[in-house]
């Protein structure tokens, strides 16, 4: 495969952050010259999906994190994407954390991020958001909106640091998702406990104005902690769970411990997240089947994956770190197959 051998050739041997910037270059240039129109997915119906909502032309996305700034929506929307969860998205700018911060593990088609949220803060994307929909109505993916919390606010101030960017991001976004499950912002994972959640997700709920709200988990909560989250969705009828995000585990990788450890800190994505973001699918499924929407994220590379999920009880799936490893006509040859 082309793509491939362009990445074996040349981007790895780039630093994967600048590398993304380059990919993100290319995939912004492409949709500005029609390139991405070539490949965009058209929709047959078949295998459409209607969650909280919306209209999905098909059920596979881009997580949070690959678009950071909502730059590139629609080429994303092009090349096949159904959906686009853009961010994490902050209350206020930040530059995130130190470089490098950014990093491959080729042998186990994954990646280890702390990037630290870098954004251009709430109000930059919110204007921006505003203008692409003027500018492309009719011809866009559902934009998801991710948002967390600043990292110079306090977590006792959480509440209305999120309420800060969802009373922005909401008026442009088709759904809000409330990211408390990064391990790159200190203190921020604590907010997963039901008792800290809560009045940060009603507060969000408030502000959005009737827009769906979801949540972001980790796949490092217990057990236990994932119905008790699943029970909180219902309780306060959120439009659905998002799961999962990235873990600071490193069991079973095939990268030696002594790169691993030398890389240090960060959230690990990709394939080793596979089997533990089907675990959490299932415990959700039992409690959430058919009344709250759950979305799939962690280690989906084919098509045939993306539909081991949906047949386990997601409503859509989601990836990322499959599109650095497969290329950009991933999303498209996915969808082509899961709308069969």
């Amino acid at each position: 495969m082309l793509y491939r051998l362009i990445f074996n050739l040349f981007f790895t041997k780039l630093d994967p952050e600048f590398a993304h910037h380059i990919g993100m270059f290319g995939v912004r240039l492409a949709g500005a010259v029609g390139l991405t129109r070539l490949a965009k997915l058209q929709g047959t119906g078949r295998g459409a999906v209607q969650a909280f909502g919306l209209h999905f032309d098909a059920p596979f996305g881009v997580a949070a994190g690959f678009d950071k700034n909502a730059v590139a929506i629609k080429a994303l929307g092009e090349l096949g994407f159904s959906h686009v969860e853009i961010g994490t998205v902050t209350a206020i700018a930040q530059p995130g954390n130190e470089k490098p911060r950014l990093f491959r593990l080729v042998q186990d088609r994954a990646l280890i991020n702390r990037m630290g949220f870098n954004n251009d803060g709430a109000e930059v994307v919110a204007k921006r958001l505003l203008k692409l929909r003027a500018k492309s109505a009719g011809k866009l993916p559902v934009i998801g909106v991710n948002i967390g919390k600043s990292r110079v606010v306090e977590v006792e101030n959480a509440v209305e640091d999120y309420r800060s960017s969802a009373k922005l991001l909401a008026p442009v976004a088709d759904y809000i998702a409330v990211n408390v499950s990064s391990p790159n912002t200190p203190g921020l994972r604590s907010l997963q406990s039901v008792e800290a959640l809560r009045p940060i997700l009603s507060a969000v709920i408030e502000e959005a104005a009737a827009k769906p709200v979801l949540v972001k988990i980790a796949p490092d909560l217990a057990d236990e902690d994932v119905l008790a989250v699943a029970d909180l969705a219902l309780e306060l009828g959120l439009a659905g769970v998002i799961a999962t995000n990235t873990t600071i585990s490193r069991a079973g990788l095939v990268t030696s411990a002594a790169v691993v450890e030398a890389i240090g800190a960060g959230g690990l994505s990709g394939a080793p997240l596979k089997s533990r973001s089907i675990e959490v699918l299932n415990l959700l499924t039992q409690k959430l089947a058919g009344k709250v929407a759950i979305i799939s994220v962690g280690g989906i590379e084919t098509a045939q994956e993306a539909q081991q999920r949906l047949d386990l009880g997601a409503t859509l799936v989601q990836g990322y770190s499959g599109f650095i490893y497969e290329g950009p006509l991933w999303a498209r040859r996915i969808n082509r197959q899961l709308t069969k």
